[in-house]
Parts: C-alpha cells; sequence; structure tokens
C-alpha cells in the first residue's frame, strides 16, 4: 500500500460524519440547552462570531477548565489541546495568576497610571526578546495596529507589507491577499472578510511567504513602511520559512529601508523569546499578545533604540491622547499584575522543555499512523505546537489554503472532540503546555487512529 494510491472514500466519511453528528447531540444534552437559549440574545448564538466554528451542532459550554484539560456542563472531560487558541498557552489557571489577580482587584484593578508591575514587565520582554523598550496593549490587534501607525510616521511611507494569507487579528490592512489573473497580481480582499473598511490595493503590498525575489521586487517601488510577518506562517496552518529565508527578509528590508515587524502572538511557541530570540531575527519591532496574560486580555510591543529615540518626542506631545495609539484600559495595573505572575512562572525555558517533547511525541505518533497506512498526509511542528495535513507540507500561504481539506479536517475534529480531545477550530493544530502529560498526547494519537481505520476500513 503506498501514499499515492490510498484515498478517502467520500461517502463512507459523509456517513461517519452524521453519525458523529448525531453521537455528539447524545452526549451533550446541557449545551445544547444552553445553546437554545443563547441564540435568543446573541447574534449567531455565540458572544464572539468564530465560536460557531467549533464541530458539532452547538458550541460546547464549559464549567471549568485546569491545567490542560477542562470539563464541559455535562460533565464531560477533555484533552484541551487548543488551550483557548493561545490565550491559555501557559495551562488553564496559573496559580500565580489566579492569585495576582486576586489580590490586585482588591487594591484597585485601573487608574490610568502606571503600577510597579509595568516596568518589571516591560524590562522582562526586553530579556526575553532582546529589544529595549516597550509599550502594552489590550490586544494584539491594537498593538499591530499601533505599530503600523508609528512606522508610517518614522517612514513618511502609505504602504504595509504583508504575507499572502497571513493573520494579524482585525487589523483591517493585513485582510488581504494576492490575485492571481492574466494581467499580474492583484491586492484584493480577503475573502470573507466584511466591509471591508478600507481598500487594500491602495493601503496595503501583499507577498508570498518564502519568496523573497516577489518581496525584493515589490520593496524596491519605495513606498512600503514596514513588513509586518509571523517568522513561520500559523494562522493559515503552520508554514514553515525555507532554510535562509528569514536572513533574506532581514537584509531585504534594510536595504530598503522597511521596518521588519515580527508578530509573535503564536509563534512564541517556539521558546521565551518567540521565533525572533530563538532564530537570531533582528526585527525593528516585535508584537506579543494574549499567551503573557495567562488568559487575562493583554498584549505589548517592544522597538529597538534606535526606534525609541525616533518617538520619545511624539510619545510627549501634548496630542500624544489622540494620535490613535493607546486604550484607557491598556496596561492597567489588574494586566501587569497578570503579566508578572505568568512571566515569572510560565512560557520559561523550563517549560518549554517539557511542552516541546510533547509535540514531538504528537508528531511522532500521527506520523506513525500516517505511514501505517500509506496515506499521503503530513505533520508540521513549530516548538510546542503542530498539525497534520492532509497533503504535502504547503511553502506559502496560498498554497496553505489551497490544501484546505474543509470535510476533513470537520470529521477529524468532531471525532476527536467526541472521545474526549478538542482540537483548535481552525486547521488541525495542537498546541501543547507543561501542564499536558504523555498520556494526553497518548489518548489523542489513539483517537485519529481509530479516525483513520473507520475512515478506511
Amino acid at each position: 500500500m503506498t501514499g499515492a494510491t490510498v484515498r478517502v472514500d467520500r461517502e463512507r466519511q459523509a456517513a461517519l460524519h452524521a453519525e458523529e453528528e448525531q453521537r455528539f447531540v447524545d452526549l451533550h444534552p446541557t449545551s445544547a440547552l444552553l445553546a437554545a437559549e443563547a441564540g435568543e440574545h446573541l447574534l449567531a448564538g455565540v458572544p464572539m462570531p468564530w465560536m460557531t466554528r467549533w464541530p458539532g451542532s452547538f458550541p460546547l459550554f464549559v464549567e471549568s477548565a485546569q491545567g490542560g484539560r477542562f470539563t464541559d456542563v455535562d460533565g464531560i472531560d477533555y484533552v484541551d489541546l487548543c488551550l483557548g487558541d493561545t490565550g491559555s498557552m501557559t495551562g488553564h489557571c496559573l496559580p500565580a495568576v489566579a492569585e495576582a489577580v486576586r489580590e490586585r482587584t482588591v487594591r484597585g484593578i485601573t487608574t490610568m497610571l502606571p503600577s510597579v508591575d509595568a516596568a518589571w514587565v516591560a524590562a522582562e520582554l526586553s530579556r526575553r526578546f532582546g529589544l529595549p523598550r516597550w509599550q502594552m496593549a489590550m490586544t494584539a490587534t491594537d498593538a499591530n495596529r499601533f505599530v503600523l501607525r508609528f512606522a508610517r510616521h518614522l517612514t513618511g511611507r502609505p504602504r504595509i507589507a504583508v504575507m499572502d494569507w497571513c493573520y494579524h487579528g482585525t487589523v483591517d490592512e493585513t485582510l488581504a491577499v494576492l490575485e492571481h489573473g492574466r494581467a499580474g497580481d492583484r491586492v484584493v480582499a480577503r475573502p470573507g472578510a466584511l466591509g471591508p473598511q478600507v481598500d487594500v490595493a491602495q493601503t496595503t503590498a501583499v507577498v508570498p511567504f518564502n519568496d523573497l525575489d516577489a518581496l525584493e521586487r515589490r520593496l524596491a517601488e519605495g513606498d512600503v513602511a514596514c513588513l509586518l510577518m509571523e517568522p513561520a506562517l500559523t494562522n493559515i496552518g503552520i508554514v514553515l520559512p525555507e532554510e535562509g529565508y528569514l536572513a533574506g527578509v532581514r537584509e531585504i528590508t534594510r536595504r530598503h529601508g522597511v521596518l521588519l515587524v515580527n508578530d509573535e502572538t503564536h509563534t512564541i511557541c517556539a521558546g521565551p523569546g518567540g521565533a525572533s530570540a530563538a532564530w537570531d531575527l533582528e526585527p525593528d519591532f516585535v508584537v506579543i499578545g494574549k499567551p503573557i496574560g495567562g488568559g487575562i486580555p493583554v498584549a505589548a510591543y517592544g522597538m529597538t533604540a534606535e526606534v525609541a529615540a525616533q518617538l520619545e518626542g511624539p510619545m510627549l506631545g501634548h496630542d500624544i491622547d489622540v494620535a490613535g495609539v493607546g486604550g484607557t484600559l491598556s496596561g492597567s495595573a489588574l494586566s501587569m499584575a497578570a503579566v508578572r505572575a505568568t512571566l515569572s512562572t510560565a512560557l520559561r525555558p523550563e517549560d518549554f522543555a517539557i511542552a516541546v517533547p510533547l509535540a514531538e511525541s504528537f508528531t511522532e505518533g500521527i506520523v506513525a499512523v500516517i505511514d501505517e497506512h500509506g496515506l499521503p498526509w503530513h505533520v508540521q511542528r513549530l516548538g510546542c505546537r503542530a498539525e497534520y495535513w492532509f497533503c504535502p507540507p504547503p511553502q506559502t500561504g496560498a498554497e496553505a489554503a489551497a490544501a484546505v481539506d474543509e470535510e476533513l479536517d470537520a470529521f477529524f475534529h468532531l471525532w476527536t472532540v467526541n472521545r474526549g480531545v478538542l482540537l483548535a477550530p481552525f486547521h488541525n493544530m495542537s498546541l501543547f503546555s507543561p501542564l499536558h502529560t504523555p498520556a494526553d498526547v497518548d489518548a489523542h494519537t489513539s483517537v485519529f487512529a481509530s479516525a483513520v481505520a473507520a475512515l478506511l476500513a
């Protein structure tokens, strides 16, 4: 049996999926009831639109979460390999964070004045990421927006550049892709973007990941203020950089006077200082979001001393409150207490020393099942994050987008959640914390193997 000849019977897959849908409904009567009630007043029945992406006929409602697991309102326990899509990358309910938040709530949550913790947090982020100056935000979306504004101010250039099929939160200018036509490529709004709020053809340059020639050609036009990118794509699935690619990106951006911004919100899975530190990338800005708060909303962005020196004047200006950078709750005493507690006790080298081998073991287990059945599938891993593809590994965002098999994704997500394992709702991505165990890895491998066996029976 070879991978080239093994194919999934789609009729069998559809029949199995229907059985799993009924199994999901039967297992979760309380979640079904709560979902029906939520639908009366919540748009689409959920507080955030993407919550409709979960497998099953309705969302699961969570009763509690601890470490690498959670329990739903029907009393079913799960291995959580989503971890709040990185928001709880440290594991749920870190004791230090819970205590810091409790203690801070009785001493004042927000005053619009700095707390002692803020300086500690900035120093720790500087130590980890190698950039000396920092500012705070509520979300990575906000942090990215602020950095883009700074980049335009510093360079006097109108456009930003992003990678094709990237994702940087809900920043309007980044929801752009390349459309290929007879007259060449053109920048258009990403499929699914509502509105859109800006004409991305006017605001944004888009280049393919892993293509230095395309980057060189576009930046040579001289109108790009900064390149905002993940060192490895994650939100279209994991797409890893080719050998020498990131060094080439740094050389090209410097030569054309383009500021390099690394969004490490997901790629912090590569290590305590993200891919920037792990791979010596030397960006001008770094953005880091949800993981550093241990579940409390917070983000930060760091910059080189050279960039900071140019921004000191505007930051001290009388009109800074209307500069388009800020947020009343950004840098609140509560968020700074949470970040200090998180970075003091989690996301450290010793934590990655546990989490990364778990992702490696996860990868090995899935590869063994794939090889056993001769399937043309593949596993990509970045630090303590891993996912499986139903195709060879993509090299660009466009390849990754074209390779998505929504039917197979939905089937595996539903099969696994019905057997006590939760994957991230996007693609087949799994994230490991130091609070997961080898037994959790084995649980997923067993469930994955059973799904493959059922499909190919």
